[in-house]
C-alpha cells in the first residue's frame, strides 16, 4: 500500500512539473511603448520662452532636436524652481532636465550630467552708481542668489577665504527676477551667468558686471542617476552629431553672439524712443511688414534713422528707412522723407531681397542675410558667400558669413570678388544691432501682454467677487 501511495505521489508530482503554471500560461504583458520625451526646464530668454512668434530658447531647440533624434514627441514643461525640477526628475515625472544649469560638484553627486552645451562665467551683478566691488570681501550688503543654484556652491567656496561672507537665498525667484530687483534697488548684489546678464542688460541697462567669480563653467543637462544608461548613450551620440553638424555653434551664435556688444547710451536712447517715437509709426510698420515680423522692420528703421523721418546722410540716403534714390525708384517711392512712403518702400525692398536669397539659406537665418544686403548691397553679400565657400565654410550659415564679411575690407580678399571693397565689419555690427533692438521689442511686447492679462484677471476677479457679494446679500438672514 505504501509503495502504491509513493508511486501515485511521484506521478502527481511529475505531472505538476510538466504542466505550466497559471502564471506561465498567461500571455506576456505588452511592453509600454514610449511616445514622448518628457523634459523639465525653467523659463528664461536663453532657455525656454514662449512668444507671439512661437517657442524659443537654446535648451528648447536642442530638446526638440533630441526628441526628433529619438523619434519621440517633445513634452517640455517649465517648473517654478530648481528644487521642483530636482523632485520631478527624482520621481520619474520627467526624463531629463534642460534648464541652462551648470556643471557643479553637488550636481555630479546627485545626477548624471550630459556633455557641455556652452560655457558661462559667473559674475557679480550690481547697479550703476554703486562703487565697483573689487572682490566679495568689499561688499557692504548681502548677496542674494537663487536657492539650489550653482551660485551657492561658489559662495560656499569663497566663504572659506572670506569667513565673514554671508548671502540670502530666494526660493520663489529666478535669475531674471533678481536682476530686476537689482534695477529697482530692492537688493544690492546678485550673481548671474554671463549669458543671462548680457541678455537682460538690454532691458535693464543700469545693471553692471562686477568681478568674475567662476570662469568657463559648462552648462549641461541632468539625467537620473539610475536606470539612465540608454538615455545617456543616446544623448552622447546625439550631442556628437550636433556638434559635428554645427548645430551647437549655430545656436551659440543665435542666442549669445549678438548680445555681447553693449552700449549703455544707445540702449537707454532706444528704450526712450520706444515710448516717445514708436507709437507714431507702429501701425504703419504692422501694415506694410507683409510676411515680416513688424518688429524686425521697426528695428531696422531704428538702426537706420533712430525713427527720424527727416534723417539724411552725406552719401545721399534719406528718410525713416534711409533709402537711396535708385532704391526708392525701384520700389515706387516718390518722397523718401514721407514716413509712410519710406516704411512702405523699405518693407518692399527687404521682402524683395528675402525672395532673391538662395533657398539653401535656412528660414531662421534669411533675415540676417537680407539685412546685411540692405546695408552693403546684395552683390557684396554674394561675394562674401563665395569667399566663404572657397574657405571651406558654409556660405548659407550666418555664423560663418559673419567671419567672412570683414574680409571684404582687405585687398587680399576683395580683389578676388566681383563687386570689390565693402565695409563688411559694419554690416556685421549693423545686423547685430538690429537683432538686439528686435529682441528688446519682443521682450517689451511680452511684458505688456502679461500686464494686460494681469489687469484682465484682476477685473474678472473683482466682477466675480461683486456678483458673489450681491448674491450673498440677497440671501435671507
Amino acid at each position: 500500500m505504501r509503495k502504491i501511495l509513493f508511486i501515485l505521489s511521484c506521478l502527481l508530482l511529475l505531472t505538476a512539473c510538466q504542466q505550466p503554471s497559471v502564471e506561465q500560461t498567461k500571455s506576456p504583458s505588452p511592453q509600454v511603448v514610449k511616445t514622448h520625451l518628457n523634459v523639465g526646464t525653467l523659463y528664461g530668454a536663453q532657455i525656454y520662452v514662449t512668444t507671439g512668434q512661437g517657442t524659443a530658447g537654446f535648451d528648447y531647440e536642442m530638446a526638440s532636436r533630441f526628441a526628433d533624434y529619438l523619434n519621440l514627441e517633445l513634452d517640455m514643461q517649465a517648473y517654478a524652481t530648481i528644487g521642483e525640477l530636482y523632485k520631478a526628475l527624482q520621481s520619474g515625472e520627467i526624463d531629463l532636465i534642460a534648464a541652462g544649469l551648470a556643471d557643479t560638484n553637488s550636481r555630479r553627486q546627485q545626477f548624471r550630467l550630459g556633455p557641455p552645451l556652452y560655457y558661462v562665467n559667473q559674475v557679480l551683478v550690481y547697479k550703476q552708481g554703486i562703487k565697483y566691488p573689487g572682490d566679495v570681501s568689499q561688499l557692504d550688503k548681502d548677496i542674494t542668489v537663487i536657492s539650489d543654484s550653482s551660485f551657492i556652491e561658489t559662495l560656499a567656496e569663497l566663504q572659506k577665504l572670506y569667513p565673514e561672507l554671508v548671502w540670502a537665498q530666494e526660493e520663489d525667484k529666478d535669475s531674471e527676477e533678481l536682476l530686476a530687483m537689482i534695477a529697482r534697488d530692492e537688493i544690492a548684489y546678485t550673481i548671474a551667468d554671463s549669458t543671462t546678464f548680457e541678455i537682460n542688460r538690454r532691458y535693464m541697462p543700469e545693471l553692471r558686471a562686477g568681478p568674475v567669480l567662476r570662469e568657463d563653467q559648462a552648462v549641461v543637462w541632468l539625467l537620473p542617476p539610475n536606470n539612465s544608461d540608454l538615455l545617456m548613450s543616446q544623448l552622447l551620440n546625439f550631442w556628437h552629431n550636433e556638434r559635428l553638424s554645427g548645430t551647437l555653434a549655430h545656436l551659440n551664435e543665435k542666442y549669445f553672439a549678438h548680445v555681447k556688444r553693449f552700449d549703455y547710451v544707445d540702449t537707454r536712447a532706444f528704450l526712450r524712443a520706444i515710448d516717445s517715437k514708436l507709437p507714431k509709426y507702429r501701425e504703419r510698420f504692422q501694415e506694410y511688414a507683409g510676411d515680416l515680423d513688424w518688429r524686425k522692420l521697426a528695428a531696422t528703421a531704428y538702426q537706420e534713422s533712430h525713427w527720424n523721418p527727416n534723417a539724411r546722410s552725406p552719401t545721399g540716403v534719406r528718410g525713416l528707412m534711409m533709402l537711396t534714390l535708385p532704391t526708392a525708384k525701384q520700389v515706387g517711392i516718390s518722397n523718401r522723407l514721407d514716413p509712410v512712403q519710406s516704411i512702405k518702400g523699405g518693407a518692399k525692398y527687404l521682402n524683395d531681397i528675402l525672395n532673391r536669397l538662395p533657398e539653401s539659406i535656412p528660414e531662421n537665418q534669411r533675415m540676417w542675410f537680407a539685412l546685411a544686403s540692405y546695408n552693403i548691397g546684395y552683390g557684396h553679400v554674394e561675394d562674401a558667400r563665395k569667399l566663404a565657400q572657397s574657405m571651406g565654410l558654409n556660405p548659407s550659415a550666418w555664423r560663418d558669413l559673419k567671419q567672412v564679411l570683414p574680409l571684404l575690407q582687405k585687398r587680399k580678399y576683395y580683389k578676388q570678388t566681383r563687386y570689390g571693397y565693402a565695409r563688411g565689419s559694419e554690416a556685421v555690427h549693423y545686423v547685430d544691432n538690429i537683432r538686439r533692438y528686435y529682441d528688446t521689442l519682443v521682450w517689451i511686447d511680452n511684458q505688456n501682454q502679461e500686464l494686460q492679462q494681469d489687469l484682465m484677471d484682476e477685473t474678472q476677479q473683482t466682477a466675480e467677487q461683486q456678483e458673489e457679494n450681491q448674491l450673498s446679500g440677497a440671501q435671507p438672514q
